[in-house]
């Protein structure tokens, strides 16, 4: 998938391992890492493992047109669909087969 970053701060800090390391420290940074990877290799959005490590899952509530992946037990990795306008099925969800780029939004704690 194309992946791209919601501001200029989070593309510098995303391209530059000693932020995220000196940000989010170093096993949370590789693991960050790892997750860009993953998404980047997808062709879609439904091809991104629902399954750990990753576990990509959509958000619900006010967060409801949002997904996640896991970065480890506290930290997510959220981002959006890069569509516009945004894929749906016929039940107005999202139709993750024809996502093809998604915005990084965010590194969140929201446990």
């Amino acid at each position: 998938m194309e992946v791209s970053f919601r501001t200029s701060r989070l593309h510098r800090l995303f391209h530059s391992e000693s932020d995220l390391i000196r940000t989010f420290g170093s096993r949370r940074a590789q693991s960050i890492l790892a997750r860009l990877v993953v998404l980047r290799r997808q062709a879609t959005l439904s091809q991104v493992p629902t399954t750990p490590p990753e576990r990509r899952h959509q958000l619900a509530g006010n967060r409801g047109e949002q997904y996640a992946v896991d970065i480890d037990r506290q930290y997510r990795l959220l981002f959006v669909p890069d569509h516009d306008p945004v894929p749906r099925r016929s039940d107005g969800g999202i139709e993750t087969d024809l996502v093809t780029a998604i915005v990084i939004i965010e590194v969140l704690d929201y446990h």
